[in-house]
């Protein structure tokens, strides 16, 4: 974690990846994230992976350094105590995020009412609000029609939920943007998001809607090649696959270099009547560069390719299991300053990412765990809404909040 946000408070009404993701993301900048959940827990409370006795390692991952609010949503005086949190004052709150379907109570018009600088972040499947996830998404918008080995035709649907990780960091932009345009302006607003739009965009941003309406070309599938450069797999003599990218001129020459077959890459490119120092062309004879180099692969085991590769400034990484990645490469190991050993309150000790970001101004502090549901019920209704002791006991008496067993 970082503290270049603190003062920051962000309350979160959220399920799933986008959403979750954005809090996470202000959090572990400093900022104070207090989630709400109904007392049996969110939609995600239990999203697998899960451990043995059914505790949720994405609820873990996701709500890193967080508050927690455990409160029955449907009762009036739940209700009430998640509007007064939404639109307590101070120039540093009233901003909410969520993926929820808000409406009624929650609905900005209504929130406003209550604070009219009100920030509120809202992450939407469609921009005409239907109901999507990344899973529905993708395919929609084409790429596992273009995923998968050349010459299939069934499509490969991803298992990174690319759309809601780029979401929600879009997401988390989205709050800073408002909080500074309210700072400067005294003006809150309502900010809107959609899973789809968000696809939609990177399919211009990447040049592929361009590649349909001005080239009229839809694309095919190229297995794991490097569309437009030279990039492909390569089995070696340990049984191992690496994957080999030569995008650059240095990175070709170097290839090059590293596998001795300069002579014949030029008696290719003479009888090719290709130009290998442009990237395109390299791409188009990227099947019969793949038969040279191939046999210097299948003769060599992982140690010596990566070796002679990274010695000749190619750029290549060895395929993994997500095992093998955690089990060999240092980066994820507390070698790497973003990572440290942590317990997780009911679920045990790993490995836990902080932020990606180092700022030179803040010191890295250690990553925090997400919290147990309900774990900072107390503390919030004391120090944000301001109710007394007695007050507090009642709603818990009442059903209307909750807080973990054992404190």
């Amino acid at each position: 974690m970082v503290e270049v946000l603190k003062g920051l408070r962000v309350v979160e009404g959220s399920a799933f990846v986008a959403a979750p993701l954005a809090g996470m993301t202000l959090a572990q900048m400093g900022a104070d994230v207090i989630r709400f959940d109904r007392i049996q827990g969110g939609l995600d409370y239990h999203r697998w992976p899960v451990t043995d006795d059914g505790s949720s390692l994405f609820w873990a991952g996701l709500n890193k350094g967080k508050r927690s609010l455990a409160v029955d949503l449907r009762s009036p005086e739940g209700q009430e105590i998640v509007t007064q949190l939404i639109c307590a004052p101070g120039p540093d709150a009233g901003v909410f995020l969520t993926n929820l379907r808000v409406r009624g109570w929650m609905a900005y018009d209504a929130l406003k009412k209550h604070r009219d600088d009100l920030i509120m972040v809202e992450v939407l499947g469609t921009r005409d609000e239907r109901a999507e996830v990344d899973y529905t998404v993708n395919p929609a918008v084409g790429f596992p029609n273009v995923t998968g080995p050349e010459g299939s035709s069934e499509p490969v649907a991803h298992v990174l939920p690319a759309w809601d990780c780029i979401t929600g960091q879009k997401a988390a932009l989205g709050v800073i943007a408002a909080e500074r345009h309210r700072r400067i302006t005294g003006e809150g607003q309502r900010v809107r998001i959609a899973l789809k739009d968000v696809a939609a965009a990177m399919l211009g941003n990447l040049g592929i809607i361009g590649e349909v309406e001005v080239n009229h070309d839809d694309r095919q599938r190229f297995g794991n090649a490097l569309y437009g450069a030279y990039g492909q797999d390569f089995l070696l003599s340990d049984g191992r696959r690496i994957m080999v990218v030569a995008l650059t001129q240095r990175q070709w020459r170097g290839l090059m270099e590293a596998t001795g077959t300069q002579a014949k890459m030029a008696t290719l490119a003479l009888r090719m009547d290709c130009d290998f120092m442009d990237e395109g062309e390299r791409f188009h004879a990227r099947h019969e560069i793949t038969e040279i180099l191939r046999a210097w692969f299948s003769r060599r085991n992982s140690v010596e390719v990566v070796t002679t590769l990274t010695e000749n400034g190619v750029t290549c990484s060895l395929f993994r299991s997500f095992k093998q990645a955690i089990d060999e490469d240092p980066d994820f190991s507390e070698d790497n300053p973003m990572f440290r050993r942590i317990e997780h309150p009911g679920v045990g000790s790993f490995l836990t990412p902080g932020t990606p970001f180092d700022f030179d101004a803040f010191e890295r502090t250690p990553p925090a765990p997400a919290p147990r549901l309900g774990a900072h019920t107390e503390e919030i209704l004391a120090d944000v809404i301001g109710l007394s002791s007695g007050e507090i006991a009642r709603l818990h008496d009442d059903g209307v909040v909750a807080s973990p067993p054992n404190g």
